[in-house]
């Protein structure tokens, strides 16, 4: 069931819905814990879909959580960035590039417009530009690629986590060889 209303969720990954992206969002819709009108991407349309899926009556959006905008993306002023870095960090579906202290830039097919990538500029070059509105099709294909990339980063960041940890480990290890060894 998880997986199933995961696909039905627009995998902006924005954490506007209080969790930290749609599967776990959708995580705690199946186990009860999170109302199906939480997510302002989605707006109404998705909360009818959800609610078609559970089999329970459809509810507004709960503005709490925000609101419902068209589809955007994000895009960088280049004359203005400063090639901080901060914003790549913050992608959750990498589709920013650049390096350190080069300029850096959207791939606006890639985007998923989670606004993720505002605040921690320091020099405010990104802005929010809507795009015209996708067909289902469209829409559902973008879903599908952006959950990808979502899951291929969350793959890499734990394997870097679990790659920090054995170098860490390793470290340890030597250190108390070598401390050992002049005891």
């Amino acid at each position: 069931m998880i997986d199933r209303i995961n696909a039905l969720l627009p995998q902006t990954q924005c954490g506007q819905c209080g969790f930290k992206g749609c599967k776990p969002y959708a995580e705690a819709i199946a186990a009860g814990t999170a109302d199906i009108n939480q997510c302002p991407p989605g707006g109404d349309e998705g909360i009818i879909e959800i609610a078609r899926l559970l089999g329970v009556p459809a509810k507004p959006l709960n503005t709490r959580f925000g609101q419902h905008k068209p589809k955007q993306v994000a895009f960088i002023i280049e004359d203005d960035c400063i090639g901080c870095t901060k914003c790549i960090a913050a992608c959750p579906v990498d589709a920013i590039l650049g390096a350190s202290k080069c300029m850096h830039t959207v791939i606006a097919s890639e985007c998923t417009g989670c606004e993720l990538c505002i605040a921690p500029c320091p020099v405010d070059c990104i802005v929010i530009k809507p795009v015209p509105r996708p067909t289902p099709a469209q829409k559902a294909e973008q879903a599908q690629k952006a959950m990808r990339r979502y899951e291929a980063r969350c793959l890499r960041q734990a394997r870097a986590e679990a790659e920090k940890a054995e170098r860490a480990r390793k470290k340890k290890e030597a250190l108390l060889k070598l401390k050992s060894f002049k005891q």
